[in-house]
């Protein structure tokens, strides 16, 4: 199958997520993506587990070559200086100021590549009084103002995966499409900054503009009310979700599912602004109604009412759906050494044509012979491959 990034270059020097993360999605719609490591160790994230090759680095590495390049090392910086040259987007998430110590600074790359396009991520900006604090998930989350609305009041834990590095990945990956698209017109690069701040204060856009527009500061619980959300434990002690949203319908049919009519005839619960306001009543009854069957069957019957609703599935369990097997959500891929490997597709088709192919995550410097020996071919003035 063709990759809409067939023929770009991508040169990533990313560590932990969101570098690697804006590189994956890039490799995963065909770019070329480089990532280049410290010999011996290469991204952190690598050893979380032990060994080099920990699940947390496999999350965001998949269809990726590696190299190990020592950037103090004068050949290592040479070849390094030869992949810039060649490559289209360049991607780091150091610290401010890290890049320039490194020889990796934009004014230097873009010197020798002005078509390239330069991405800087970083935990609170490039510039400005927290531009040097570190930053991890937890800490965007916070200063974004959205762990707020995750955070239960009663029992304030952190709770979740990592969001904040995620979507700041995503963010990065989005400006350099679209500096690629600009780049087709003009031939010339651009400088693409993302933060993690950034990113997730603009995720978080909806609670801003409720304030903003209604001075209204968001909770925990303003969403899930207004949506008419509900987490719910049926008799067998599995979980099923409902987003009953606004239409009229939805309530009708939930009512006959349950065969409990009077609901909709309880002056609180009779209008969406009646089950909004007394949301934590209408929880107490929906929960008392689903302890009295099993998941399966109240899902049988949510569907025949045409009822929003999914089980409230676990990781081992998500993927065994029906639709989800038809949509042929879990891929594998075959490493040279390590045998199988297992993923999740990337969720975009183009052309009716799923992203069925995957290449496992590299080994660390797993193709450095190969990498070498193709600049030496470009330049015949490269050192041999190693």
């Amino acid at each position: 199958m063709s990759k809409v990034l067939d023929g770009i270059t991508v040169i990533e020097q990313g560590t932990f997520i969101t570098g690697p993360a804006a590189g994956m999605l890039l490799a995963d719609l065909g770019a070329d993506v480089i990532k280049v490591e410290q010999p011996g160790a290469g991204d952190p994230f690598r050893a979380f587990k032990g060994g080099l090759y920990s699940p947390h680095y496999q999350t965001y590495n998949r269809n990726k070559r590696s190299i190990e390049l020592d950037a103090k090392n004068p050949d290592d910086a040479r070849l390094f200086d030869e992949l810039i040259r060649d490559a289209d987007v360049y991607i780091q998430n150091f610290r401010p100021g890290a890049a320039e110590r490194l020889n990796a600074g934009e004014a230097r790359l873009r010197a020798l590549n002005p078509r390239l396009v330069y991405c800087a991520i970083s935990g609170f900006g490039q510039t400005g009084p927290a531009a040097g604090r570190p930053a991890y998930d937890t800490v965007a989350q916070a200063a974004s103002g959205f762990l707020n609305l995750l955070v239960n009041p009663d029992n304030p834990r952190v709770v979740g995966p990592a969001i904040a590095d995620s979507l700041t990945g995503f963010y990065a990956a989005y400006g350099i499409l679209g500096a690629l698209v600009e780049r087709a017109r003009t031939g010339v690069g651009r400088s693409v900054e993302v933060s993690m701040l950034e990113a997730m204060c603009h995720f978080n856009l909806d609670a801003y503009t409720h304030f903003f527009s209604e001075g209204e500061v968001m909770g925990p619980y303003s969403r899930p009310s207004v949506s008419q959300s509900y987490a719910l434990t049926c008799a067998d002690g599995k979980k099923l979700a409902l987003h009953m949203s606004s239409p009229e319908k939805f309530w009708r049919g939930l009512a006959n599912a349950m065969e409990r009519p009077d609901i909709l005839r309880d002056p609180r619960f009779a209008t969406r602004e009646g089950r909004i306001a007394h949301h934590e009543q209408l929880i107490a009854v929906l929960d008392g109604v689903f302890a009295g069957r099993a998941r399966e069957e109240w899902c049988r019957r949510l569907t025949e009412e045409d009822v929003p609703h999914a089980p409230m599935y676990d990781t081992a369990e998500a993927l065994q759906d029906p639709q989800a097997r038809h949509l042929q959500l879990e891929i594998e891929g075959v490493h040279p050494t390590l045998g199988a490997w297992r993923t999740v597709r990337s969720p975009v088709s183009f052309d009716g044509q799923r992203a069925s192919e995957v290449t496992p995550p590299p080994l660390l410097g797993e193709h450095n012979t190969q990498i070498r020996a193709t600049l030496a071919s470009r330049n015949p003035s490269s050192r041999d491959p190693s």
